[in-house]
């Protein structure tokens, strides 16, 4: 199965919700605030799960860390497992405006020498991460507007353009503006302090030519940690490929 997907603009399985948003009864967004100190951070594991509509199965499961700035996400550190061995273990950082990286087919395409290939982009590192990310304050609150708020849940849509607008991880992964008008479906839960602990998000896309969507879940823990994430090594980093 190829790992290449194209998103498609419609998803006539997702609609937007029509009831009313209402205020949660703790501010996600203030909960978060407190919580973006420099050199902190949070953890999370997720799910990725891929249908057809026949079939369905899971294709990749990750972990990963957030560190902060005061504004949001200032790096990352997710290690992606596939669930065949074609791929393996992959593993994507970004410091700064940039990602590197390592894994997967980078052994074969790198010069020798060389285990991490270094691009000039900040955000969702590939086509199957998790696009709604719950550790930037305008993203939050963007999701609580577009979505219905329980006292532990919110629930809705959102296209493609309007997260672009507000999250800078979604922005980072230059999707074709072809594709503004595709829904999202999530559903945030929300701990008695008002933090995400948990995100699952849907979207359909093209494979091979057949509608399919991917599912993503998302659990975060240990919200406001100590974190460390650094580039790799420059002597083994390259932008070249053989």
């Amino acid at each position: 199965m190829k790992k290449t997907i194209t998103v498609v603009a419609a998803c006539a399985a997702l609609s937007v919700v029509a009831a009313p948003a209402q205020a949660a009864p703790k501010d996600p967004v203030s909960a978060l605030k407190a919580k973006l100190v420099p050199g902190h951070g949070v953890r999370f594991t997720e799910t990725v799960t891929w249908s057809d509509g026949t079939d369905q199965r899971e294709v990749q499961d990750r972990k990963g860390v957030f560190q902060f700035d005061r504004k949001g996400v200032a790096a990352f550190d997710i290690t992606i497992h596939w669930d065949d061995d074609d791929y393996g273990r992959q593993r994507a950082v970004g410091v700064g405006k940039v990602t590197y990286h390592n894994g997967g087919v980078m052994p074969m395409v790198l010069p020798e020498g060389k285990t991490w290939y270094k691009v000039k982009r900040f955000g969702v590192p590939d086509s199957y991460g998790q696009i709604i990310n719950p550790a930037e304050p305008r993203t939050l609150a963007a999701l609580i507007k577009h979505g219905k708020p329980t006292a532990s849940s919110v629930t809705g849509t959102i296209t493609f353009k309007d997260l672009k607008q507000v999250s800078p991880w979604w922005a980072g992964a230059n999707a074709e503006k072809s594709f503004d008008g595709t829904k999202v479906s999530y559903t945030l839960t929300l701990t008695s302090a008002g933090l995400v602990s948990r995100v699952q998000s849907s979207f359909t896309a093209t494979q091979d030519g057949k509608l399919a969507t991917v599912a993503v879940d998302s659990r975060y823990s240990g919200w406001g940690s100590k974190v460390s994430v650094k580039a790799p090594d420059p002597a083994k980093v390259t932008t070249d490929f053989r």
